[in-house]
């Protein structure tokens, strides 16, 4: 063996059974097989949240099952006019949701133009403004109040906020009433300024479902207000902005979702309230445009007005009726899902 050769292998690596990496090659790197194996907690939580899942998408579409079979009689007589009909006599099968159809979406409007306003606003001081013991002062307060029951709500509509509100809505229609909505006139057409005509209406149920609502979107709104990024808050100060103006830039765009997702939770909470709604208004079933004046309803109001008394047509009948509000939760509830998927928190920050 020469010098060289003797060189040569003293220079060449060992073969250890590895492919050979060309140092020129764009791919010279190695590859590695990453395998993961996740532990028995893993597996677990992984089994439990699974089950989670699609245990409530079961009882969701079990609930839509069971409704659709319970009402299937009734929509057979009914067909399409379910929906435009205003009557509800089942035993004369002349019967449809229109009117209390109208009235649920009356009173959750007018819940939400209230609600919505409030709710951010004490979101908003909650997160931004108030600090220390005044701070958790009003976290509990507002926890507190999302914890009071329906009932009581109603009983405080009917025998202290109906009283106050009624010279609001007097003076609402006395100087809006060439708005047809805010109007308060009888079958003529003439003008109502008495008392009686303002009671039990969709104006005051709206109010006390509205106020009702409001710890639940609170909640929703300052979770998300809080999860802000600090750096691009100091930033937005450091740069000169007043802390309206932050909070503008920064904790609104962030917190987008969260206000979207709170209202729409509200607005699905709102359109199934059934207590404080039955004890407040008037039922009627003909479409009152007027929602100042005495007279609404509302589909779940209308199944606990009617359920102990209907023959098993009728409950037929209230089982539609159900179902109808169920689709519309549903449809509410999915497209609030989208719009906040396309605006994840955070998207919009300066």
């Amino acid at each position: 063996m020469t010098l060289a050769s003797l060189v040569a292998a003293l220079n060449e690596p060992p073969d250890t059974g590895a492919p050979v990496l060309d140092p020129a090659s764009p791919d010279s790197s190695p590859r590695r097989l990453l395998v993961s194996r996740p532990s028995r907690s893993d597996s677990l939580f992984r089994s439990v949240a699974f089950s989670a899942g699609g245990i409530t998408v079961a009882i969701m579409l079990a609930v839509g099952v069971f409704l659709s079979i319970r009402a299937s009689d009734a929509l057979g007589v009914a067909g399409v006019n379910f929906l435009f009909e205003q009557d509800w006599s089942p035993e004369s099968k002349k019967f449809g949701i229109a009117s209390v159809l109208f009235g649920t979406i009356t009173i959750a409007v007018i819940a939400m133009c209230v609600a919505v306003p409030l709710a951010l606003g004490t979101a908003l001081l909650i997160s931004e403004i108030a600090q220390g013991l005044m701070k958790s002062t009003l976290v509990t307060l507002v926890d507190l109040m999302a914890a009071v029951p329906s009932v009581v709500f109603g009983l405080w509509g009917v025998f202290f906020l109906q009283a106050n509100v009624i010279p609001v809505a007097t003076w609402i229609s006395l100087y809006f009433g060439w708005i047809p909505l805010f109007r308060v006139a009888d079958a003529s057409g003439h003008a109502l300024t008495e008392a009686s005509a303002f009671t039990s209406s969709a104006f005051i149920a709206g109010i006390v479902v509205g106020l009702m609502v409001v710890p639940t979107q609170t909640s929703v709104m300052r979770e998300a207000f809080s999860q802000a990024p600090i750096g691009e808050r100091e930033a937005a100060f450091a740069l000169g902005s007043t802390r309206w103006g932050m909070i503008r830039s920064v904790v609104l765009p962030f917190g987008r979702g969260g206000i979207i997702g709170g209202t729409m939770l509200g607005l699905g909470r709102a359109l199934g309230e059934t207590i404080a709604v039955y004890m407040i208004i008037s039922p009627i079933f003909t479409i009152n445009w007027q929602v100042l004046k005495t007279g609404t309803n509302s589909v779940s109001a209308l199944i606990a007005l009617r359920y102990g008394e209907s023959s098993s047509f009728g409950l037929s009948a209230l089982m539609a009726a159900g179902l109808v509000l169920f689709l519309i939760t549903l449809i509410i509830n999915f497209t609030a899902s989208s719009i906040v998927a396309r605006s994840r928190s955070g998207a919009e920050s300066d």
